[in-house]
């Protein structure tokens, strides 16, 4: 399981990249098996310390997989090769998105959690690109394909994205509207975004304005939740607020308050 290839093309043979994944982490529940989440760590990080940081919460009917992404060049970084979900060369409405970079990772996420059992609810989160990520996959969800067209086939049922932003936010209204069943499925789907207000490296700002992004695409179910003083990492009670969101969200058993 420690690697996969995502071959997603973007119509052309010759620009077709192949992108290898790295080792997949994962947590088995303590208890009854009753959710799935694929947890993204952040720019540069690595699944083992998604895995840790998740192993300590009161979950546990939850199986966590915390898949480790690929190896590239990214831009925001000089071309500086490191672990990163999709490509970035800034964090702006207007910079441009890594389409085949977030297709590739949405279909490497959503292969992990082809195989859960039929009567397992799954879900995706994530921490500042991780959380870009989910975000992403929970748009693909509700438009039934990826941004290349593919259709996405997971039925996504919580996502959760910590300091991070929505790729792709321009013309994701457009997408949705022009479908019903999309409107349905982005109206089902409950999402939990939280943002440090101290955040200098993704600002609030582009967590509040996915926020309302989403929530103005037909996303009806969106809790957005500010941190005082916290900057660009976890802090245990944001990890408490997620613990609490998914045990109510997912209706789970035996909860650990």
């Amino acid at each position: 399981m420690s690697h996969a290839h995502s071959h997603i093309g973007s119509g052309s043979r010759t620009t077709r990249r192949a992108f290898e994944f790295g080792k997949t982490h994962v947590v088995r529940p303590k208890g009854k098996h009753q959710a799935t989440i694929v947890w993204l760590h952040g720019l540069g990080d690595n699944g083992l310390s998604s895995s840790q940081l998740l192993e300590s919460l009161p979950l546990p009917n939850i199986k966590w997989i915390c898949p480790t992404a690929p190896t590239r060049p990214v831009a925001i970084l000089g071309g500086f090769p490191c672990t990163a979900w999709f490509d970035v060369g800034e964090l702006s409405e207007d910079g441009p998105d890594d389409w085949e970079g977030l297709d590739a990772s949405a279909a490497h996420i959503a292969n992990l959690l082809s195989t859960e059992p039929a009567d397992v609810k799954v879900g995706i989160g994530g921490f500042s690109m991780g959380a870009a990520i989910s975000l992403y996959s929970a748009t693909c969800y509700a438009m039934g394909r990826y941004g290349n067209g593919i259709p996405y086939p997971i039925n996504l049922r919580a996502v959760v994205g910590l300091s991070g932003w929505l790729p792709g936010s321009r013309s994701l209204g457009n997408k949705i509207e022009v479908s019903h069943e999309a409107r349905r499925r982005a109206a089902s789907i409950p999402i939990l975004l939280c943002h440090g207000i101290s955040d200098d490296v993704v600002h609030c700002k582009y967590g509040e304005k996915s926020a309302q992004t989403l929530s103005s695409a037909g996303f009806r179910h969106i809790a957005f939740k500010s941190y005082e003083g916290l900057g660009h990492y976890t802090v245990p009670r944001e990890m408490d607020e997620v613990s609490t969101w998914l045990n109510s969200r997912l209706g789970l058993e035996g909860f650990l308050s």
